[in-house]
């Protein structure tokens, strides 16, 4: 697990998308020490401490948003194999499958049929072969990201009952996965049409700015690669930053990276996919979630201050 924000003079959490490769001026929320920005090309983006890494970072795992960037569901490459095998066999089929790993059943990605007698796959189990729909995606994974904080805030609210040595660290874990949760709430999901002097591209991508913004430095960036460029937007999602990642894992057979820019597909037909995005409907933030997105830290301050 990576660590992917860090702690500013202020006392603010700052994402690791949005400073510089190299030495910061972050420290780790766990330990204090200082933080070194990795943005390689291999590994996933993330900050590492600038001398010895803490124990809380090497030793444990560090909150993360469940289905936001890995949609393995912690399987074992023989599970997910198993998983992937049993897809490409039934997924054009019209009955169940007759039998199915116990491992595979007891993690909830099948569920029995009995008028067919055979085995399902379940909303979960279509996750890791990118089969889920993105509305059904959201429908599965927005319950686990208010689950997975319920977890983290009793953990802290316990630690502070029973005035543990851990109450810091919990209390750590909490704001940083609220930060993660308020950092996919704060984007909006927009879907383009680039035309060129070449082909017809599309682009998925997330911003905190105004479309309009956002399409005048795509722009920019493609002039770079081609003469010629039209850009259509054919959709904008707010608070809906869960998805890119998603998306681009359920479409990836139509990727098209261009140069550096991994964000381009090229479809045979892209009304299908506009038709997966238009079927997400518009999202409604709870009372727990709007507090998240506004930057209301009441629940986290008062833990931290009494």
């Amino acid at each position: 697990m990576w660590l992917k924000f860090g702690v500013d003079a202020d006392n603010n959490l700052v994402a690791i998308e949005d400073v510089p490769s190299g030495k910061t001026d972050l420290t780790c929320i766990y330990c204090g020490g200082f933080l070194t920005a990795k943005k390689g090309k291999v590994k996933a983006h993330h900050f590492a401490h600038t001398e010895e890494t803490c124990y809380p970072v090497s030793n444990r795992s560090i909150p993360t948003l469940p289905l936001y960037d890995n949609f393995n569901i912690r399987l074992s490459g023989k599970e997910l194999q198993q998983l992937k095998q049993l897809w490409r066999e039934y997924r054009n089929t019209d009955y169940s499958i007759p039998v199915v790993p116990f491992r595979l059943t007891l993690r909830g990605l099948f569920v029995w049929n009995s008028q067919q007698g055979g085995y399902d796959f379940t909303p979960l189990g279509k996750i890791p072969v990118g089969a889920l729909p993105l509305a059904e995606f959201n429908q599965v994974q927005e319950p686990l990201l208010l689950e997975s904080l319920a977890k983290l805030q009793g953990a802290a609210e316990r630690a502070q009952i029973l005035k543990s040595s851990s109450l810091e660290q919990r209390l750590a874990d909490f704001r940083l996965y609220r930060a993660q949760l308020r950092r996919i709430l704060e984007f909006t999901l927009y879907f383009l049409r680039v035309q060129t002097e070449q082909e017809t591209l599309h682009k998925i991508g997330v911003t905190r700015r105004s479309i309009s913004e956002r399409v005048a430095e795509v722009e920019r960036d493609l002039l770079k690669h081609y003469q010629h460029i039209e850009i259509q937007v054919l959709g904008t999602w707010e608070h809906r930053g869960n998805v890119e990642l998603y998306f681009k894992h359920r479409y990836r057979a139509f990727n098209y990276p261009i140069g550096s820019l991994t964000e381009y597909f090229k479809f045979s037909a892209v009304e299908p996919v506009l038709q997966d995005l238009c079927q997400m409907p518009e999202k409604v933030l709870s009372a727990e979630e709007l507090e998240i997105w506004q930057g209301d830290s009441v629940a986290f301050e008062v833990m931290s201050n009494e």
